[in-house]
């Protein structure tokens, strides 16, 4: 079984027998099928069903002459609604099994974003037919969490939400200098790091860091697609798994303003979300790309 399996609703599924009974539910309820041949021509398909809205699981196998599936792999997955960024990515397949992990730069979050790749089937078919291009595509991630926090937010005045926008943008611009190969703004960035440093080791001291850092996205694990993350809840909705009868919280996240979907078990949540509030969790990050769309 998946480790995540439990994010949306499947944690009563735990023994083998359990977990083949629902593979052979994906496989032969499918909501979704998808076909592809492989650059040595093997036949793959992908079989999706869903078991809330938006989240559901895929069985990946391949398919043999005689039209006969054989299950290779299984994911949970939460299709998101919400377009997290614009662009480019780079895709590097996983060493044990048929699966993408794609990654990314993005200046909001300051680290490379990797990511699995749950919508395989697209990359394939325009890996095939050679429509991928070297440019920006609007990237869905959604995240996958066993456990997590509700945490109340830190509270700012409207001209500290201002000076903080402002100081954002400026962060940002100077970024960007650093990349093209600015010295000052590659100088400036060293100092605000020492002064921000300075600032934090004294404050720590005395503060908890929750009411010093508003949100956050930083690598966890030895996992590459592993992150841990606080971040703003913009809103949330209870639904209830159909095969299982448990409840998810489905919420929409804001960390380094960057926005994304996220799904927890209902039993592994402490504290209920509510707009306005902060979730703190380690999640699994799928990102789903929009080839050939514009935002």
């Amino acid at each position: 079984m998946h480790t995540f399996f439990d994010s949306i609703g499947l944690g009563r599924v735990k023994t083998a027998r359990q977990s083949e009974r629902l593979l052979r539910d994906v496989i032969s309820r499918f909501d979704k099928r998808c076909i592809y041949k492989d650059e040595y021509g093997i036949i793959h398909a992908e079989f999706s069903r869903y078991y809330a809205p938006d989240l559901g699981v895929t069985v990946c196998g391949e398919l043999d002459t005689e039209g006969s599936f054989h299950p290779e792999y299984s994911f949970p997955f939460y299709h998101a609604k919400t377009v997290s960024m614009k662009q480019v990515v780079d895709y590097e397949k996983h060493g044990a099994r048929d699966s993408y992990g794609g990654i990314c730069e993005d200046p909001r979050i300051g680290t490379s974003v990797i990511f699995f790749l749950s919508n395989l089937g697209d990359y394939m078919v325009e890996k095939d037919q050679h429509q991928l291009e070297s440019k920006p595509v609007p990237i869905r991630f959604s995240a996958l969490a066993n456990k997590g926090t509700i945490v109340l937010p830190i509270y700012k005045t409207a001209v500290e939400e201002e000076e903080g926008l402002r100081a954002r943008e400026e962060y940002l611009k100077l970024v960007a200098g650093a990349r093209e190969g600015d010295e000052e703004a590659i100088e400036a960035l060293t100092a605000d790091d020492m002064n921000n440093y300075n600032i934090l080791s004294k404050r720590v001291q005395t503060e908890d860091i929750l009411s010093i850092v508003d949100t956050y996205f930083q690598p966890y694990g030895i996992e590459c697609d592993i992150y841990n993350i606080c971040g703003n809840v913009i809103s949330c909705q209870k639904v209830q798994n159909s095969y299982t009868s448990e409840k998810v919280w489905k919420m929409q996240i804001e960390a380094c303003d960057v926005f994304f979907d996220l799904c927890i078990n209902e039993e592994r949540l402490e504290g209920e979300p509510m707009e306005g509030s902060r979730f703190r969790g380690v999640i699994w990050l799928q990102g789903f790309v929009e080839y050939r769309r514009e935002i």
